[in-house]
This record gives structure tokens, C-alpha cells and sequence, in this order.
């Protein structure tokens, strides 16, 4: 239960206090300023605590984004503040000075919860101040006033506001255009019912698991059901986010569960359409494990790019002002959100194709659209980056290292060796070029050697902070470099399983790599270190797979493929869930991929 506390006299045939108790607060009256501080240390420490002004009025939808959004320690609306137990002890201190300040007079003719909330901002709280857009908040001074506000109250439909505020205000066309429209009215359905956002988030995983176990069935039928199964979930995949913003249901375990989940459905339906070519005698493993990497690198693209810039200094490029200005155009805003094939139209295609045609078709036609958004896509940060003026920070150069994902042994390269062969991404760039020489020579040895050179190099790379101008691009080199390892010496070993293996082990790295990014996103820093010596870091999982294909049979070496796949997946897992689901666990609140 929270608690709010209504000051000063309460305004005849206001609904302020039904308001209020009807989002969750407990209401209670203090008619001076040393009630209020009364009331207030009465509060148990761990509940939310408001203080609102009896003359307030405003819209409930108002009241519901200014006092019980859980995502920030304070926020505020005109007349009325809110805090987290975090920022208790400042709203305590400010409500004293207040207190001592007014000698115990009457506040009901003063803005007490607007001097406190200045108050707060002084003592250092970083204070929300919702967008209120057509939304009514206000504190009349007189009875002529409070009739004009009641006014705009009324003329504005709260309900039909927070109703289009549930909807992301950046989306894809076919989410905007073929989802939201109804989706939302779902999602209000489910808050008026009591559900979670986190239950629907689960429900959108379990149908996309049955939708990849039609797929796997690799008939006609199994097919059909298995494309409409993945776009109702992809409904559902949009719902739990707008109910998270219709009902402020926002929780750390849910954007983490979100963000995870996406990735997990869409692995998972690329496994059940190649297990379902496999039973109409079409092996396609390759392709299905090849959209898994290209989709997770042009995310690792994202995800770099994003950190080497968002708190860079002086950060001016033409491009970038010439990127904005197209998405004030109305057309070139779609066709350009469009044919970087984000999640919405991706899945649609996905859906349809699988339903129509094969699963090589729809894989073919997966990886060439992908291809074409990630050159675009990448083409554009690169042309931002080499124009951009901009001084990376620390945290900035700090955040590519951890996304690096280096192990132990680039590590000890990194400290043992006293020759620096120069730029960071030129060393990472000619070690990938060694690594990929040697995996198509056709030497048994060579891939081991070829290994031995991109350890040394990944250690190379980051002998100094990545601050250039294109070192973003080293965390997604070193992923391509290691994943397509994987693949590579799958498909060479020509064997029934060895490519379902890889797969399976690239999923369990890659689920390791967006739990970093996660991480990071939240403050945490990166996964602990022990995990990452434990599954070694990207330059020992290429190096021991390379050795593990030169020492071992075919059929041998798809057994070794299963293990490590096992291996990683339990650590990985076994310690996301510890650190998600912990007391200390970041707010993360995921809006959705970027590509």
C-alpha cells in the first residue's frame, strides 16, 4: 500500500481523495505543515509516499503518470509529488525545513508539495515531470479557476489519451499500422483483469514455442499453424509492453524477461523450421544458423554503435542532421524504418512465408533482407561516424570492452606483450582476416593456427580504450569472427547433428552476449568475471572449437559440440537468472530492438 498525504483543507465536491485511493494510496489529511511531517514519518519506510495538494485538479490518468510510475525515485506533477523509499529521506528532511519554516501554520492557501518538490531538486534527486500533452493538472487558485479547469477536464477523454500513450510513439509500419490498432484494446483488457505484464510476456513465449513446434512437424498443415501461431504471438509480444504503459506495470524482471524472450522465440521458430525441412528431407541447418548470426550481429551493430555515442561530447555529424531532417518527411520516415526489416515486418514475413512456401524459401528470403539492412544500416553509422566530431568518454570505451567479451587468454596477451601493432580495429580486422583464411585453406591445422593468431590480436585490440571513430565496430567483428567459426567447422564436418550442435551453441554464447548488453544498459557493468573466464571469452571458445575439429572425428567432434553447447548454456543461464531476479538488479526498460 502507498501513501499520500493531502494538504490543507479538502475542496467540497472534490474527487481527489477517491482518486487517489482508487490508484492504490492510502489517503490522509494534514491540515498544517507539522501534520504533514507527522503523517509522513508514520509511513514505513519501504512504502511510496505522495504528497499532493487538496486543491488539485486534474485528469486520474494524470495522477496515475506523476505518482506511480516505478521507474523513478521522484516525479511530480503541479501540486503534487511522489517519492520512492530511495528518495525518503530527502522528502523527510525537506518536509522538517518546511515544517520549522512555517512555525506550524495552515498550508491550505500554499503550495506545500510544490516547495518540496524544488526542495528535492536541490538536495541533488533527479525529479520526473511527466509529458502531460492534452492531460489536465493544475492547482486553481480561486473558485472562477477551479470551473475553468473542471472545464478542460472534461472536454479531454483521459481514457482515450492513455489509451494511444500505450503505444510506443517510434514503431515499424506493420506494428503501427497492423497491431497497435487493436492490440492496445487488449492490452486494457488484461488490466482490467488483473494481468501482468510478465504473464503476458510469457504466454507470447510459450505461443511462439508451440508455433516452432508446428513448424517442426514440416507439414503443410504444421506450417499454416505455425505462421499464424508466430504473429498472434507477436501480438502479444506488442500487448505486454502497452499494458506496461497503460498500467505503469513496470519491473525490472519484465523488461529483462522482454528483451530476452524476443530472442528466444525467434531462435527458437528458426530451429522448428529447419527440424521441419529435415523431416521433408531438406537440410537447412546451415541457413537457420546463419540467420541466427546475421540477426545477432546486426543487433551487436546496434548495441555498440549506440554505446560509443549516446554520452559522447561534441557530437555533431552532417549525416546525422541529414537522417533527421528525411525523418521529418513523412514518406522517407516509413520506407526507412521499413527496409531495416525490424521485428514487426520481419516476423509478418516470416509468417507468411512459412505458411506459403519452404523453409529454405523463407530462410533465402530471411537472410537477403537481412543482409540489405544490416549493409544500410551499417553503411549509415559507419558515414555518421567517419563525419562525426565527437570526444568518447570513459564509460563510453569501457562499455565496448566489456561488449568485447574477451577472455583470459587475450587477456594475458594483452599484459605480456610490449609490442603494440597499432589501431584497435585495424589489429581486429587483420586478425578476422587470418582466422578466415585458415578455416577455408583446407589445412586440418590451419584453423588451430589461424585461432592462435586472433587470440593474440583480440588481445591487441584492446591494449588501449576504444575511443576512435570506428572502434564500435570491434565488438561485432570479434561476434561475427567467433559464430561464423562455429558454423564453418559444422558444416566441414559433414555429419548428421554437427550443425544442429553449433547451433545450439551459438544460441547459448549469444544469449551470454545480449545478457551483457543488458547489463550494461542498466549501469551494472559487465557479467562477472569469473563467468567469463569460465566459458572462456570469445578468442578461447574459437580457439577450443578449432582444436576440438582438428583432434577429433566428425561424429566425435559433434559430441564435443553438444558438451560445450550444454556447458555454456548452464553457466550463462544459471547466472543471468541469479543477477535478473536479484535485489540488485538495474531498471531496464527495453523499447524495442532497433533493427
Amino acid at each position: 500500500m502507498s501513501t499520500a498525504i493531502l494538504t490543507g483543507q479538502p475542496v467540497p465536491g472534490s474527487s481527489l481523495e477517491s482518486d487517489l485511493r482508487s490508484l492504490g494510496f492510502d489517503v490522509r489529511l494534514a491540515d498544517e505543515a507539522g501534520d504533514a511531517e507527522t503523517l509522513l514519518a508514520a509511513v514505513p519506510a519501504d512504502q511510496r509516499v505522495a504528497v499532493v495538494d487538496a486543491r488539485f485538479v486534474g485528469h486520474l490518468h494524470a495522477l496515475r503518470l506523476g505518482l506511480t510510475d516505478p521507474r523513478f525515485a521522484a516525479s511530480a506533477l503541479p501540486g503534487a509529488v511522489s517519492v520512492q523509499p530511495e528518495a525518503r529521506r530527502a522528502l523527510t528532511r525537506a518536509v522538517a525545513r518546511e515544517s520549522s519554516a512555517s512555525g506550524g501554520l495552515a498550508v491550505a492557501t500554499d503550495n506545500l508539495a510544490e516547495r518540496l518538490t524544488a526542495a528535492l531538486g536541490a538536495d541533488g534527486v533527479a525529479v520526473f515531470r511527466p509529458e502531460l500533452g492534452t492531460l489536465v493538472a493544475a492547482v486553481p487558485a480561486d473558485p472562477q479557476e477551479r470551473n475553468e479547469v473542471r472545464q478542460a477536464v472534461s472536454a479531454v477523454d483521459d481514457e482515450a489519451v492513455r489509451l494511444r500513450s500505450a503505444v510506443k510513439a517510434r514503431d515499424g509500419f506493420f506494428t503501427t499500422y497492423c497491431i497497435s490498432p487493436y492490440s492496445r484494446y487488449i492490452a486494457r483488457w488484461c488490466a482490467r483483469r488483473g494481468l501482468t505484464p510478465n504473464q503476458v510476456t510469457t504466454a507470447s513465449l510459450i505461443t511462439a514455442l508451440i508455433a516452432a513446434g508446428c513448424a517442426a512437424t514440416g507439414t503443410r498443415a504444421g506450417f499454416v499453424a505455425a505462421g499464424l501461431l508466430l504473429l498472434f504471438s507477436f501480438v502479444l509480444d506488442c500487448t505486454d509492453g502497452q499494458l506496461a504503459r497503460y498500467s505503469l506495470q513496470y519491473s525490472t524482471l519484465g523488461a529483462w524477461l522482454d528483451a530476452t524472450f524476443d530472442r528466444a522465440k525467434e531462435y527458437a521458430y528458426y530451429a522448428g523450421l529447419a527440424l521441419g525441412a529435415a523431416r521433408g528431407g531438406d537440410d537447412v541447418w546451415a541457413l537457420a544458423l546463419g540467420a541466427m548470426i546475421l540477426q545477432t550481429c546486426r543487433h551487436v551493430v546496434d548495441f555498440s554503435f549506440n554505446e560509443a555515442n549516446h554520452d559522447a561530447t561534441a557530437n555533431t555529424s552532417p549525416t546525422a542532421a541529414l537522417s533527421d531532417k528525411l525523418d521529418s518527411v513523412g514518406w522517407t520516415v516509413w520506407v526507412r524504418r521499413m527496409i531495416v526489416l525490424p521485428i514487426g515486418e520481419r516476423w509478418a514475413m516470416i509468417a507468411v512465408l512459412t505458411a506459403l512456401t519452404t523453409p529454405r524459401i523463407t530462410f533465402y528470403a530471411l537472410l537477403v533482407g537481412c543482409a540489405f539492412a544490416a549493409t544500410y544500416t551499417t553503411a549509415g553509422r559507419v558515414l555518421r561516424s567517419l563525419t562525426r566530431k565527437a570526444r568518447r568518454t570513459d564509460r563510453a570505451a569501457q562499455a565496448l570492452a566489456d561488449l568485447a567479451d574477451n577472455g583470459p587468454l587475450a587477456s594475458l596477451v594483452a599484459r605480456a606483450t610490449r609490442v603494440r601493432l597499432g589501431a584497435p580495429l585495424l589489429v581486429a580486422l587483420g586478425g578476422t582476416a587470418v582466422l578466415a583464411v585458415s578455416l577455408f585453406s583446407g589445412v586440418t591445422w590451419a584453423p588451430v593456427a589461424g585461432a592462435v593468431v586472433y587470440t593474440v590480436t583480440s588481445g591487441q585490440a584492446l591494449y588501449r580504450p576504444l575511443k576512435g571513430a570506428l572502434d564500435w565496430l570491434v565488438p561485432p567483428l570479434f561476434r561475427a569472427a567467433e559464430y561464423l567459426t562455429v558454423l564453418v567447422l559444422a558444416a566441414k564436418a559433414d555429419v548428421n547433428g554437427a550443425l544442429p550442435a553449433a547451433f545450439g551453441l551459438v544460441a547459448a554464447v549469444a544469449y551470454h552476449h545480449y545478457d551483457t548488453v543488458y547489463r550494461i544498459r542498466g549501469n551494472a557493468g559487465a557479467p562477472p568475471h569469473w563467468l567469463v573466464r569460465a566459458i572462456g571469452g570469445h578468442e578461447g571458445r574459437t580457439l577450443l572449437v578449432t582444436v576440438l575439429a582438428a583432434l577429433l572425428t566428425a561424429a566425435q567432434f559433434k559430441v564435443a559440440l553438444t558438451a560445450l553447447a550444454v556447458a555454456v548454456a548452464l553457466l550463462v543461464l544459471v547466472e543471468s537468472i541469479r543477477f535478473w531476479v536479484s535485489s540488485g538488479a538495474p531498471a531496464v526498460h527495453d523499447e524495442g530492438e532497433p533493427a
